[in-house]
């Protein structure tokens, strides 16, 4: 009994050996073929582009204040933040972010030599002044309140602005969409390559969103990635209704500036205009074929 059970479990352990497919070997002459493999099929990758205006803005403004401590040169910075800081947060996390650091530089006494250059003390017993640079990096989340956050900083007479930059940051609304629209463009590349050689599709073996499934060269060695197809470009705004409407992109943004005292006249206005930005997605399918 007890050799005929040993006998049994041998044979269980080789079959399943036998059924495993070993993993492929980097540098292998032959590779094994996925299982989606063993009768005729076609892969077809999707890959599909739209694009939408960019959501989101950042923005980085600098201010510098000096003094004889480090304490009184990090509170004349604060105060200089303050009111930018209040108009931003009063906005709300969901409208603009702020993040605010500081940094401080000592200054050491400076001296000429003999030769009329300046050279500084670099002791820390000769230092004179300390200064201290605020740094706030502001995000915009809901660019419907950039001209006024603009305007607030510029207001504040920072030392320094950064440019604005735009971004696009997409919701799942558009992920899904679009991850749709490349399975709906796999499809139509299937038919139309099966039909050119002269084969009709059969059923779907495999959806893979990432698309990697596709892409594996299973003919000249395991794995090989090469570049994908070109993209096929899809109408965002042309879609089903699965939700209510986005807004319309916003139209150019005025933002207007003016310096603490100044007149009407010193009123600066500049024109932000929020870009238009690509956004991708792949899927590969695969689909059995019928001569």
């Amino acid at each position: 009994m007890l050799r005929s059970l040993a006998a049994a479990l041998v044979l269980s352990a080789s079959a399943a050996a036998v059924a495993q497919v070993p993993p492929a070997q980097l540098g292998a002459r032959y590779v094994p073929a996925p299982w989606w493999m063993q009768e005729p099929v076609i892969a077809s990758i999707g890959e599909v582009r739209t694009e939408l205006v960019a959501n989101r803005a950042q923005l980085t403004a600098q201010f510098q204040s000096v003094e004889r401590t480090a304490a009184e040169a990090t509170a004349a910075a604060a105060r200089k933040v303050r009111d930018i800081d209040a108009a931003i947060r009063a906005l709300g996390a969901d409208k603009a972010r702020l993040e605010t650091t500081f940094a401080t530089r000592p200054l050491y006494e400076q001296y000429r030599d003999k030769d009329g250059r300046i050279l500084e003390n670099q002791r820390s017993d000769q230092v004179e002044r300390y200064e201290v640079s605020a740094t706030l990096r502001i995000e915009v989340r809901d660019l419907a309140v950039l001209e006024r956050v603009y305007t607030a900083v510029q207001d504040a007479r920072p030392t320094s602005t950064s440019a604005v930059s735009f971004r696009l940051e997409p919701d799942n609304e558009a992920k899904s969409w679009l991850f749709t629209e490349a399975v709906k463009d796999a499809a139509r590349r299937a038919r139309l390559a099966a039909a050119a050689a002269g084969a009709q599709l059969g059923g779907v073996k495999l959806i893979d969103p990432t698309g990697r499934a596709c892409e594996t060269d299973v003919l000249a060695g395991w794995p090989s990635y090469g570049g994908g197809t070109l993209p096929t470009d899809v109408d965002y705004a042309a879609r089903p209704a699965m939700a209510p409407p986005p807004p319309p992109p916003p139209p150019a943004i005025v933002a207007t500036a003016r310096a603490r005292g100044g007149s009407a006249e010193d009123s600066i206005q500049t024109t932000l205009q929020p870009p238009r930005q690509w956004l991708g997605a792949d899927a590969c399918v695969v689909y059995g074929l019928r001569n």
